[in-house]
């Protein structure tokens, strides 16, 4: 950008050799990528691999798929690794050198980061240095882990060397008499500041906010699955704070030490005299409270793959307690501490345990978006249609696998029971071909969700299975949820039809509208949260 060579607001398909489809006529420009409002989908797909995998260069990855645009460009933060590898590309495009070159040459030489580089894996000369790193510290040592979206992450570095980084950004892009960036330059990164909840923190050029105590702080943190990093420059103080941790944690701890430090720094150096204080009546906090409540859908998703399925039961539920005061989730905070909320401005709420805030933007007496302090600049919360709404949608889905489950249990047990009694079974020719395919049916397709439940689960266990060892099993699952679903509502159809056409009990008549209503879900299921789909990009 200082150069010439980018601008921050043109088309970015100008820098590269494949295109980025427009959204609504609309493309990708770099202000857009560097601020997380290209509008991408989620992408984990070769997130991270263990060293010694088969994980392809990330030019490779970028043209392999390029995410869906699901939100109009420059109005909904959405932090996407995807953006921002694309970002090292055009660096690599513009420039003529490869990026890891350019990286050596222009900001780690100037600044004597010898014991930094974004190469994968690392160079031998560094590889005694590395640190080991766990999913959690008293499980196994974790291999040096390979980055698919590089260079988005794929930074190793030492503590001193992240000093002289944080040194050349407070001086406005010096370090000891080497210059990474004109002064304007870098004023123009720190100050670009994209405003979408007002009172939270913003996204500016790379870095985004982290403000307390009334300091002007920008920050970026970072994860593999055993790293997990963070680093605050209070850019009036001169002062800067990196900390890297080499495990996750229980129940992601490291999120809590991160916040909790950087807190409690802010606390001990840089205090404010006065916290915020109550703002807006009793009535009027119940009120707005309640218009909170309900579920929201993140804004860093997958919309347009399987992983979709994890939004129907991943929603961010907002309530009310017993004196109408705001209720989150336990963990929503991050900061390890259970958040009590208390309404500072009209729907700007201060968590009495941290120094978090939660926010709304209201449009016509309806709260349309929200957020957290924290991940205000990269992530939103809007609510869902109706048709993905999980507080309605899955208490449906909870009765349809009920129904399911019943069908699919109690057709042994039947049998077992009337083998003992040496009872008659009645049903025959249709009735009872259209009996045993509905319940093959209903079991078929509870072991197909279990499978998806079992390939999601283990794709999330560990980073590495996102590498594409499951993709035959994937392709599987998807073959057979459209057969099994489609097949199976076919089946339940049929066998209403059977007994509502034969003197069957009212209780059996029932039972097969049950199934029948079973069946529809589970194919609306499937197609709205795209289980019923085919292809290995996720």
């Amino acid at each position: 950008v200082e150069q010439g060579k980018i601008d921050l607001d043109a088309d970015v398909n100008r820098y590269l050799d494949f295109q980025i489809p427009p959204y609504e006529g609309k493309p990708v420009t770099m202000r857009q990528i560097m601020t997380h409002t290209a509008g991408f989908e989620e992408q984990v797909k070769n997130l991270i691999e263990p060293e010694g995998g088969e994980t392809p260069t990330y030019d490779v990855l970028l043209k392999r798929w390029v995410p869906n645009r699901i939100f109009a460009p420059g109005t909904t933060p959405a932090y996407s690794n995807y953006a921002t590898s694309l970002a090292g590309y055009i660096v690599e495009r513009v420039s003529g050198e490869k990026f890891f070159d350019y990286i050596d040459r222009h900001i780690l030489a100037p600044l004597d980061m010898r014991n930094s580089t974004f190469r994968q894996p690392l160079p031998a000369k560094m590889k005694p240095f590395m640190a080991t790193g766990y999913q959690r510290a008293s499980g196994e040592p974790m291999k040096f882990e390979i980055v698919g979206p590089a260079p988005a992450g794929s930074l190793s570095s030492t503590g001193a060397d992240m000093g002289k980084f944080m040194i050349a950004h407070l001086n406005q892009g010096e370090y000891q008499g080497q210059r990474i960036l004109k002064p304007e330059t870098a004023q123009l990164m720190h100050e670009s500041a994209l405003t979408i909840i007002p009172p939270l923190d913003r996204m500016r050029l790379g870095f985004f906010e982290t403000n307390i105590n009334g300091e002007e702080v920008i920050a970026h943190l970072g994860d593999t699955g055993a790293f997990h990093s963070s680093l605050h420059l209070f850019l009036d103080r001169d002062t800067g704070l990196y900390l890297s941790l080499s495990s996750g944690g229980k129940n992601g701890a490291s999120n809590g030490v991160r916040i909790g430090l950087f807190e409690q720094f802010a606390d001990r150096y840089f205090p404010k005299p006065q916290r915020e204080v109550l703002g807006v009546s009793k009535e009027d906090a119940k009120k707005h409270a309640e218009m909170m409540a309900g579920n929201w859908m993140a804004s860093r998703r997958a919309e347009s793959t399987f992983l979709n399925i994890t939004q129907l039961l991943g929603q961010l539920t907002l309530s009310t307690g017993k004196d109408g005061e705001l209720v989150t989730p336990e963990g929503f905070g991050l900061t390890g501490h259970p958040p009590k909320w208390v309404e500072v401005a009209p729907f700007v709420w201060h968590d009495l345990n941290s120094h978090q805030r939660l926010a709304a933007v209201v449009e016509n007496g309806e709260v349309k978006r929200v957020s957290l302090s924290i991940m205000s600049a990269f992530t939103v919360f809007d609510r869902p249609g109706a048709f993905k709404n999980a507080a309605v949608i899955l208490p449906l889905v909870q009765l349809a696998l009920v129904i399911l489950l019943l069908t699919a249990i109690l057709w042994p047990v039947r049998w077992l029971v009337r083998r003992h009694h040496k009872a008659p079974f009645h049903l025959t020719g249709r009735e009872l071909l259209g009996y045993r395919l509905s319940r093959w049916s209903a079991l078929l397709i509870i072991l197909v969700l279990a499978g998806w439940a079992t390939v999601i689960s283990l794709l999330f266990a560990d980073l590495a299975n996102l590498a594409g060892a499951f993709d035959p099993a994937v392709i599987l699952l998807q073959i057979l949820t459209f057969l099994v679903f489609f097949g199976g509502l076919a089946a339940f159809v049929w066998y209403l039809v059977q007994v509502w056409r034969g003197r069957r009990s009212w209780w059996a008549k029932a039972w097969s509208v049950a199934l029948v209503f079973a069946g529809v879900m589970m194919i609306w299921v499937g197609l709205a949260f795209h289980l019923i789909s085919l292809g290995r990009n996720y």
